[in-house]
């Protein structure tokens, strides 16, 4: 069974202590068009071992540079949308797979532990949030450092303006349907899952002050309040 390729991606940064950040592409279809577009993985070490949250295919020298922090033990899928790379790192490294009951897996993934409520986390000194009233299982795990760190996937996004990920007619597009707003729920997100405010009053309950999404650059500093003015503007939650 093979791999998806891996395709066009940056390199990996640390954003915070032992927290790593790289963008790279996706092309899929919506709306009857092809879409060229950005998504992020999210890496945390601790004790020598890395788990990876929206797992992105690396190349070669991406993943000499991922083994160089650490073994990766853990690939977590948090978005129903996400997991199109999460059999590769699973079969190349023998990482534990943990995703939220209901998700769809690639072919041939077999799930190792559930993400549940009141359940073991893939790292410690963290929160699991599940959204509960969704068309689709999604989940926000929140690190307690820092002030709080979010790893989202695609119900918070913070895409600010066009990357070099994205091909000129899907930047295009995007703009038409609001993708670009800073510290926004995705709208494709919201179209598929129509969201109700109780999700987002449970969540604002949960402060963190930074943010890493499944598409977007980092949000450093502020994040739940931005965020919270999001959910009132959207749900009036």
């Amino acid at each position: 069974m093979t791999h998806n390729p891996a395709m066009p991606h940056g390199t990996l940064r640390e954003v915070f202590p032992d927290v790593f950040f790289v963008m790279g592409t996706m092309r899929n279809e919506f709306f009857g068009a092809m879409w060229q577009f950005s998504r992020n993985m999210t890496v945390v070490r601790q004790d020598g071992g890395l788990t990876l949250f929206n797992a992105v295919r690396l190349d070669d020298a991406g993943l000499a540079a991922l083994e160089a922090l650490g073994e990766v033990r853990n690939v977590v899928q948090i978005g129903a949308l996400h997991g199109h790379d999460d059999r590769f790192y699973v079969d190349r490294y023998g990482a534990t797979m943990w995703a939220v009951k209901g998700m769809p897996q690639e072919e041939g993934l077999t799930v190792d532990r559930w993400l549940e409520a009141g359940g073991e986390l893939p790292v410690r000194g963290a929160k699991l949030f599940l959204f509960e009233e969704t068309k689709l299982p999604e989940a926000i795990i929140v690190l307690d450092r820092d002030g709080g760190i979010a790893i989202a996937c695609d119900a918070l996004q913070n895409w600010v303006e066009p990357d070099e990920f994205m091909d000129d007619a899907t930047a295009e597009r995007m703009k038409g349907f609001g993708f670009f707003t800073p510290a926004n729920l995705g709208p494709v997100w919201v179209q598929t899952n129509e969201p109700r405010p109780g999700d987002f009053e449970r969540l604002k309950g949960i402060p963190f002050q930074h943010a890493l999404c499944g598409h977007g650059v980092p949000l450093v500093s502020g994040a739940d309040s931005a965020f919270h003015a999001t959910f009132e503007r959207f749900l009036g939650a």
